[in-house]
């Protein structure tokens, strides 16, 4: 299954040096992801973006997208959703890297809710390990298998509101602690008073992050 949405080249007109991937949230698109863009390549400006679509169509919404389907947070219903979808994002990736002729160290996965499950659970499977993993109001699927399959780590940035009512900021916590245990270089901030969205203070310490991450060495 071949992945497509928007693409934004890199701001300074030239050949991109470093890719950053961004994976969306349940019932949403690439399109809404991709408005990050704008604001991250002024501090990126050799960066290309893309915001595939996930793979599934969500029935009775027009332009909406799932990673997998899930209906409330059963942990067996995510495992399953990762398992599914996550070949194919992995494959994304691939194609991705062959297309720009970029290293795994150039690369940056930026998700969102949904979007950061699959950017985890992909990213810290991978074996080349890429340059870092940005998750906004997510959390870790299959935390229990984390410790047997996890083959690299990516430093990761968990950046998650306080008043996010779909997926409680205990979840950020929880994956701060697995990521922690298995000895993966995890920062964390939490945003006052935003709920199931991206804050300002949010996109700042999410740019730092994939400036340091990216930085060319």
């Amino acid at each position: 299954m071949s992945l497509s949405g928007p693409r934004q080249a890199p701001k300074s007109g030239g050949a991109p040096k470093s890719l950053i991937i961004l994976c969306h949230g349940y019932g949403s698109n690439g399109d809404d992801l991709i408005g990050l863009a704008p604001h991250l390549a002024q501090a990126l400006p050799d960066t290309e973006f893309v915001a595939p679509n996930a793979p599934q169509a969500v029935q009775g919404m027009s332009g909406a997208y799932q990673w997998f389907g899930i209906s409330n947070l059963d942990p067996k219903v995510i495992a399953q959703g990762a398992r599914s979808a996550g070949p194919v994002l992995d494959e994304f990736i691939d194609q991705e890297l062959e297309r720009t002729g970029l290293s795994a160290d150039r690369l940056a996965l930026v998700g969102f809710s949904q979007g950061t499950m699959l950017s985890l659970h992909v990213g810290l499977r991978r074996k080349e390990q890429i340059a870092g993993i940005l998750g906004y109001s997510g959390a870790l699927a299959i935390p229990e298998a984390l410790h047997e399959e996890i083959q690299s780590k990516p430093p990761v940035q968990l950046i998650h509101g306080d008043a996010d009512d779909v997926l409680p900021v205990s979840f950020m916590v929880n994956a701060l602690e697995e990521l922690r245990a298995e000895g993966v270089d995890v920062r964390w901030h939490i945003s006052h008073r935003v709920a199931h969205s991206i804050g300002q203070d949010g996109l700042a310490i999410g740019g730092h992050f994939l400036q340091e991450v990216l930085a060319t060495k």
